[in-house]
């Protein structure tokens, strides 16, 4: 069944053309990835196919009644709703009802209101979705419903966001970025999500493993045309390698008949036949195809590296602590010459804390931070670059200098640097605010690097930039003599660069975990959890505890404890309802018995359902 139809859109920015002419089709059950370059106009596609905006010329039709929800980059709520209103404030019609349950529960007096909102949701059987909905939230770190959007991070509003999206239940969901702000184990939650769930999936994500285990079909746009691969991230590298073989090996054979054609043109035969004259016409076809040639240019990464002494950094009995909140407690630690280290941990473990400390940003409440003459750090935050106003390309790297000094004794200067990373003679004169975030990210890695850093401290470096740049830093990682400390939720780019991992536990516990990110996992899974007062997380909302603890049961377990939740409540109230009765003073010898008989089979029901429900909570803290 066909959702949505794109037909020959196009769009540009005065005389910057993004795209045009672009056709494709998204059908039920799609689970597609549009993969491009940056500054090719993805996340202006996605704000097409939303409605976010218009092309400048053809069409987007959506089949009649298909509903669609859009995450983009930067969503925006209204800043005095709560998480709670903004969640309810969808359009989804269960949403409603839980919310009707929700309010009568919190009015447990009108038993009028309250039955019939019990009612409804066994008769749409919005248990279920209500289960369903708290787990998303919870695995979201969305614990406290009533917190307000206006003291909500960034990061926190993209995964309410997100969310928002989820709960919905959309037929088909358009995803912009969906694993920025997320941690290691929300995107592996979201991952398992999507590749199970019946959604219809259009995405942009520069996340390789995501894309090889949820997608199964890959839209690329390569220097403006758009190319369908009908399977994962694996079979789209072997397909796209096998076409521009083909293209190379075409492009060879058309040179080889335009050298031909070009000696009988040249000949200029007398006689105009209408063969010769077809042949004439075709002539410039010919010569088309025998001049085509891809422009892969790719990033030239090179540094003068700083060299770097025998004393690097070392951690003395290092602690740091924020109020109750502790980082870091008596951590030792040498760092030695060429170490890839990389960070993980939940959001809120510390990890941006410790880089700031390394590099002098903030000081340790106690112990010592001491680093060696000769290091050179080359820090890359998650705030990027500062834009200044009607700051040009060009002006950026010009403040390092007009020329950047190489390896053995060369020099290069800002404009030729400019072009190693992919930015042209008219790109470099655009102003900075104009550049997509992959290119602002680009041209920040150019001003971290030119700075010939020794140690190089990289804090989420994979966002934003385009899959083709990743390769080329990779790979330049691979060869970067120095030290490397890398805090990133890209699990393909943590495996292929790190060497070990300082695992974030939380309340201060740093783990050296000897291996890459994916066998620290194998590790975790071979291992039943352990409970443990440095990894249990506090919270004052009481649902936000029974959400963290339905994290460690058995997704059944996690259904039937959500149920119990609920159940138990609806019926304390039912109970409270039946002992009302006993008041009216007309009740007769019998009718009381019947009521006595039925009040004990409720609190029967109601202490088993609580054994159950405290069995399920104790298998949370064994």
């Amino acid at each position: 069944m066909n959702y949505l139809t794109v037909e020959h859109i196009s769009k540009s920015y005065g005389e910057l053309e993004l795209f045009s002419d672009l056709s494709f089709s998204i059908h039920k059950d799609d689970k597609i990835a549009f993969v491009a370059k940056n500054g090719s106009g993805k996340t202006s596609i996605l704000n097409i196919l939303s409605g976010d905006d218009t092309p400048d010329s053809g069409q987007v039709v959506m089949r009649k009644g298909i509903r669609m929800a859009f995450l983009p980059q930067s969503p925006y709520f209204d800043p005095n709703l709560s998480i709670k209103d903004t969640i309810f404030s969808s359009e989804a019609p269960q949403l409603k009802i839980i919310e009707n349950y929700e309010q009568a529960l919190q009015n447990p007096d009108d038993t009028e209101a309250y039955q019939s909102a019990f009612e409804q949701m066994e008769i749409h059987n919005a248990w279920e979705f209500e289960l369903q909905f708290k787990q998303i939230l919870s695995q979201l770190k969305l614990n406290d419903l009533d917190q307000k959007i206006k003291t909500m991070s960034g990061g926190q509003i993209k995964r309410l966001a997100l969310a928002q999206a989820l709960i919905s239940e959309p037929d088909l969901l358009v995803l912009d970025e969906p694993t920025n702000h997320l941690d290691l184990e929300m995107i592996e939650w979201l991952e398992h999500y999507f590749a199970k769930s019946q959604l219809t999936l259009f995405m942009v994500t520069h996340d390789r493993y995501f894309l090889e285990r949820v997608c199964n079909e890959i839209i690329e746009l390569d220097h403006g045309k758009l190319y369908t691969y009908k399977g994962n991230y694996s079979y789209y590298l072997e397909q796209k390698e096998a076409r521009i073989t083909l293209e190379q090996i075409e492009t060879g054979k058309a040179k080889q008949l335009f050298k031909k054609e070009l000696e009988w043109m040249r000949r200029q035969p007398k006689a105009r036949t209408t063969k010769s004259k077809s042949r004439i016409d075709d002539f410039s076809d010919i010569k088309k195809r025998a001049h085509q040639r891809r422009k892969d240019h790719t990033v030239q990464l090179e540094i003068n590296m700083e060299r770097l002494g025998s004393k690097i950094i070392e951690f003395h009995n290092v602690s740091k602590a924020f109020e109750d909140k502790i980082i870091l407690k008596n951590f030792e630690y040498t760092f030695k010459r060429g170490e890839r280290i990389g960070i993980i941990g939940k959001n809120g473990t510390g990890k941006s804390t410790f880089l700031n400390m390394l590099t002098n940003g903030i000081t340790p409440d106690a112990g010592k931070i001491i680093v060696g003459d000769t290091v050179k750090f080359g820090y890359y935050t998650q705030g990027g670059i500062q834009i200044k106003p009607e700051q040009k390309v060009i002006d950026v790297i010009k403040a390092f200098g007009e020329y950047i000094p190489l390896t053995k004794g060369r020099q290069i200067s800002a404009k030729q640097l400019l072009e190693r990373f992919l930015f042209d003679g008219k790109k470099q004169h655009d102003f900075v605010e104009k550049l997509s975030g992959g290119e602002q990210k680009r041209l920040y890695l150019c001003t971290v690097l030119i700075q010939n850093p020794n140690f190089l401290i990289l804090d989420e470096p994979t966002n934003d930039l385009d899959i083709v740049t990743l390769n080329i830093l990779e790979n330049f990682l691979l060869d970067f003599p120095g030290c490397l400390l890398v805090v990133s939720h890209d699990r393909y780019f943590m495996d292929k660069i790190v060497d070990h991992l300082f695992v974030f536990q939380g309340q201060g516990i740093i783990k050296d975990f000897p291996g890459n990110y994916t066998d620290y996992r194998a590790y975790e899974s071979s291992n039943p959890p352990k409970s443990s007062e440095a990894t249990k997380v506090s919270t004052k909302n009481t649902s936000g505890e029974a959400d963290n603890k339905a994290q460690k049961l058995s997704f059944n377990e996690q259904k039937e404890y959500r149920n119990l939740e609920s159940k138990i409540r609806s019926l304390e109230l039912d109970k409270k309802a039946l002992e009302a009765k006993f008041n009216d003073a007309t009740l007769n010898a019998e009718e009381i018995n019947e009521l006595s008989l039925e009040l004990q089979a409720l609190i029967e029901v109601i202490e088993t359902k609580e054994l159950r429900w405290f069995e399920l909570s104790e298998k949370f803290e064994s």
